[in-house]
């Protein structure tokens, strides 16, 4: 695997403030995918005892991020989707692994499974972003 792409979303991650207040975690880091996880707080449940849909679209966004941005260039969400699948309780890790599918020039598009720690999947995500090579502070 490249140091760099390595380098990229660790530096991406350490420097997620929101991530860091929701408590994920990066995990492992591979050529084709990018890991973030939680253990789901009480702070992260609905009214009805399960992890909010909005916090399982956090986890997932924020495994979408790090991928589409792993290679040096601006990378803009321009269409995301989620499926909830099962809920996730208190205590329950959840995993997100994204993955690139596509990858053009302006454009590529992820994959992104999100896992409860008994391997049921929690929900599906996919994601498109357009591509720009310059700092994203400039658009």
């Amino acid at each position: 695997m490249s140091i760099e792409r390595a380098e990229i979303i660790r530096n991406a991650f350490d420097s997620d403030a929101y991530a860091a207040a929701q408590g994920f975690s990066l995990g492992e880091i591979t050529e084709e995918s990018v890991e973030v996880s939680v253990v789901v707080r009480e702070d992260h449940l609905n009214f009805r005892g399960v992890l909010h849909g909005g916090a399982l679209f956090s986890l997932a966004d924020c495994a979408f991020s790090l991928a589409s941005n792993a290679h040096g260039d601006s990378a803009m969400a321009i269409d995301t989707h989620l499926a909830l699948t099962a809920p996730s309780r208190l205590g329950n890790t959840v995993t997100a692994t994204a993955t690139e599918i596509t990858r053009g020039r302006t454009l590529a598009t992820y994959r992104v499974d999100v896992v409860r720690d008994d391997g049921r999947t929690a929900g599906l995500f996919t994601g498109t972003v357009f591509i720009r090579n310059q700092d994203p502070s400039s658009l």
